[in-house]
């Protein structure tokens, strides 16, 4: 029998593994620990490597096809103008807490993206994530059982699911909120996994995503926004030290010889160069149409869209979202289904060929999602489209005499998500073998059922690491 009786996870947001298990390890005692007793590495995320659907797709172990969440807003159907917010609702599949709830074990599950709204009660308990419109309002249930969150409330005060208005110039603010905000949250962790029975503990951390992007260009010298002298230079790194020292605290809560601890990242962060304005591209090509010439730097809606001419729009974020006009498809579709891979072959090859402000190729790189998933369902794009290896992120914003710009149009953002996040796990009946760095996100759900000796289920995309 298995000398681990119980699995402790504490996610962390974009932790980038470069600086995490290399620049700064030698001032982060308590993961320097963990990775001198483990093994440790990258952990290659999802495709799109972005929060939602990230964590699902680790606690599931299923691909972002089969869950059919593709990313934050997804098309609720053919229709132009029906995007949704991808909460609890969408997903589908059986997560960690799920699976180990029918084998009759208990689990703390506290801010996992995609656990907002609860939607049954859950054998054990959990306090929801960032999506949580907040945490005051009576009718709004953010824990399960319901009366937790009376306790929680009493033990820190108002509990942060997040800093409200991330993208913002007001750093020092900012910086208070993200503070406030992991202390809570560490806080709460704490006082669950010394008062609450478990089998399981999986906790994600926000602040190490929101520091990356209100942050890195204070930071990152070769960042086109940094500053010489700022005085938020060592925000990023104090707050690693931060967080060490808080994951060093917690560890004190757990009994090392029987349970197995993880820490975790959903994908990590880079700089970003700017942003690439995807649908002013596409009508530059001839692609996208409008019925009067877009307002400068106005916002792209489906509204202002000539769609008896267009053929293809996308949408912004991180990556882009490719999404052909198909007859029969679409309501007023204008690609012939026979056209349709020939027109998407043409297209991913233009995008794939587009060059950055310097006149150099930007290394775009498009994905069919029948080919990276595993099944798709629901309403996936078209392509799905990775500008710069990640250094760009896809800018909606239309009515331009470029398709470059170095102003995100949600408000300021340093990062981007990068495609490798990071894994560390350690117990003494394992083998510390040191640096591996092979491992899928799809990879960690069934490495935990199989350290506490559940079986794993057979549509898992992943295997077990040992």
């Amino acid at each position: 029998m298995s000398s681990i009786e119980k699995v402790a996870v504490i996610g962390l947001d974009c932790c980038e593994p470069s600086l995490a298990f290399e620049q700064w390890v030698d001032d982060l005692p308590n993961i320097k620990a963990l990775m001198a007793r483990g093994t440790y590495g990258h952990l290659t995320s999802s495709m799109p490597p972005i929060t939602v659907p990230a964590w699902s797709c680790m606690t599931s172990s299923k691909d972002p096809g089969t869950l059919g969440i593709y990313g934050f807003r997804n098309r609720g159907d053919h229709s132009y103008d029906k995007l949704m917010i991808a909460t609890s609702l969408a997903v589908k599949e059986p997560r960690l807490w799920d699976i180990l709830g029918a084998h009759g074990k208990d689990s703390i599950v506290v801010g996992v993206p995609g656990t907002y709204p609860i939607t049954k009660a859950v054998k054990g308990c959990m306090i929801t994530s960032f999506l949580t419109p907040n945490t005051t309002d009576p009718k709004i249930t953010w824990t399960s059982p319901p009366g937790l969150h009376v306790e929680v409330n009493k033990l820190v005060g108002e509990y942060m699911v997040d800093t409200p208005g991330f993208r913002t110039d007001k750093k020092a603010e900012l910086l208070k909120q993200i503070y406030t905000m992991t202390e809570r949250r560490f806080k709460t962790v704490r006082y669950l996994l010394q008062n609450k029975p478990w089998d399981m503990f999986f906790m994600v951390e926000m602040g190490t995503d929101r520091i990356h992007h209100g942050f890195w260009s204070c930071m990152d010298e070769s960042h086109h926004a940094h500053v010489p002298g700022n005085e938020f230079k060592e925000s990023i790194y104090e707050y690693y030290k931060y967080v060490d020292g808080e994951i060093g605290k917690t560890l004190e809560c757990i009994d090392q010889d029987t349970t197995a601890v993880w820490i975790v990242s959903d994908h990590g962060a880079k700089s970003m160069v700017g942003g690439f304005m995807f649908n002013q591209w596409l009508m530059n090509e001839g692609f996208l149409h409008f019925n009067e010439p877009p307002a400068p730097k106005s916002k792209f809606q489906v509204k202002d869209v000539d769609w008896s001419k267009t053929t293809a729009w996308g949408e912004g974020g991180y990556y882009g979202r490719l999404f052909i006009n198909v007859e029969g498809r679409e309501p007023n579709g204008q690609v012939k289904q026979a056209d349709y891979e020939s027109f998407r072959d043409a297209l991913a090859a233009k995008i794939e060929a587009v060059v950055d402000h310097n006149g150099e190729l930007m290394g775009n790189k498009c994905y069919k999602p029948e080919e990276i998933y595993k099944s798709v369902n629901r309403v996936a794009p078209d392509l799905v489209v990775i500008f710069g290896d990640l250094r760009w992120r896809s800018v909606g914003q239309v009515g331009s005499d470029t398709v470059y710009t170095f102003e995100n149009d949600t408000g300021p953002d340093d990062a981007n998500h990068a495609q490798e996040g990071m894994y560390l796990y350690a117990h003494p009946s394992l083998e510390a073998r040191g640096r591996v760095d092979s491992p899928e996100i799809y990879d960690v759900a069934p490495t935990i059922l199989t350290q506490l000796g559940l079986p794993v289920p057979g549509d898992m995309r992943g295997k077990a690491l040992h």
